[in-house]
């Protein structure tokens, strides 16, 4: 729950330039554009993309519904990916329901470029599953969880959650030539949870818009970039920031805060794409050395794309028989590669490796 300052009128976008474009702010935005332009490179050089963005988009999903205490572990996580149960609990649901919402909204700005507000209603219906939409009732107020005491009251009338709705999401479409899109970033950020448009999920959304932002602005071309691990490392001064920022209307400790994790998780992502890339390379080593017959790129490749495999993957994605399905899972499995893990009358493959560096 947002721990935010009890509010007086949100002002429209954008704030006076004076407010965001300090010395300080352009030293950061400096460090951040470094950082994101190196993370940016270095995923060109995964020839399939699918591996990245599965592994990381897990890895978000997981971090942003821990803000909001919605707990699960990454086992459970995977397994619910890939094997159709009715046991999977609520937490997990809701983080898998997170990862649908992200790619929902890379689909939509990829056809598109652009974002409307009824898209932004979209990736919020398909991450709490249901269609309550924006706020129409009054009485939405965020409390110290805590004390129980009323820290910050949105906007209540649903005219004008619409009006500063309908502000938003033309800042965020726009161009801007002269000011920093990573600026500009964080200050939509801090509007979009100010606005508190829904009933639920307004932190998990405005975290997606994040990346969308960024990678309308062409900073990064797939959503591999997220800011949760960060804000959960810093979840104190997050909130504490907003609540400045909203009695106060001075931007600049919000805006270097966001680059900051703009900064940080952009080197912390490279970290982790390195060692993904490296292990794809030990692994495609170790079949061409052990399994000359049956090694194809694509099936190693294959088995990075989820960190659990099963039969009908290699059936659909290599259109191989299930027989020779089996016999290239169970070889991988007596090498090493994989690890077999029976749930139901289904076995799963679990790629050791790449679970290992998806956990640290």
């Amino acid at each position: 729950m947002g721990q935010f300052a009890p509010q007086h009128t949100l002002k429209k976008l954008p704030p006076r330039r004076e407010k965001v474009e300090t010395i300080e702010i352009l030293r950061g935005v400096n460090k951040a554009s470094t950082a994101l332009a190196e993370l940016k490179g270095i995923a060109k050089t995964i020839p399939n993309q699918a591996m990245l963005i599965n592994a990381i988009i897990l890895q978000e999903a997981k971090d942003s519904s821990e803000i909001e205490n919605i707990i699960t572990t990454q086992d459970e996580l995977y397994k619910a990916l890939t094997v159709v149960s009715s046991k999977v609990s609520s937490e997990t649901k809701e983080v898998v329901n997170y990862r649908k919402a992200i790619l929902t909204g890379f689909d939509t700005l990829k056809k598109q470029q652009f974002l409307r507000v009824n898209d932004i209603v979209a990736i919020q219906q398909e991450l709490v599953d249901n269609n309550a939409g924006i706020r129409s009732t009054p009485g939405t107020v965020l409390k110290n969880e805590t004390t129980g005491e009323i820290v910050y009251t949105p906007p209540q009338d649903k005219a004008e959650i619409n009006d500063l709705l309908s502000n938003f999401i033309q800042f965020f479409n726009e161009r801007d030539e002269e000011l920093s899109p990573l600026i500009n970033l964080a200050i939509l950020h801090y509007q979009f949870e100010s606005i508190h448009p829904f009933y639920d999920g307004n932190g998990r959304t405005g975290r997606i818009l994040n990346i969308l932002y960024l990678i309308l602005n062409e900073l990064i071309d797939v959503p591999i970039l997220y800011l949760s691990s960060y804000i959960i490392q810093n979840k104190q001064e997050y909130y504490r920031l907003l609540s400045h920022t909203n009695k106060t209307g001075e931007f600049e400790e919000w805006i270097l805060y966001m680059l900051k994790a703009v900064e940080n998780t952009s080197k912390s992502t490279i970290e982790k794409i390195s060692k993904i890339k490296n292990q794809v390379d030990l692994t495609i080593e170790k079949v061409q050395n052990q399994l000359p017959k049956m090694y194809r790129k694509e099936l190693v490749e294959l088995l990075f794309e989820q960190p659990y495999s099963k039969i009908e993957h290699l059936v659909t994605k290599l259109n191989v028989e299930r027989k020779a399905a089996s016999r290239y899972l169970k070889s991988l499995e007596e090498i090493g590669v994989l690890k077999a893990h029976k749930i139901g009358r289904e076995t799963l493959y679990i790629n050791v490796g790449l679970i290992e560096v998806l956990k640290q």
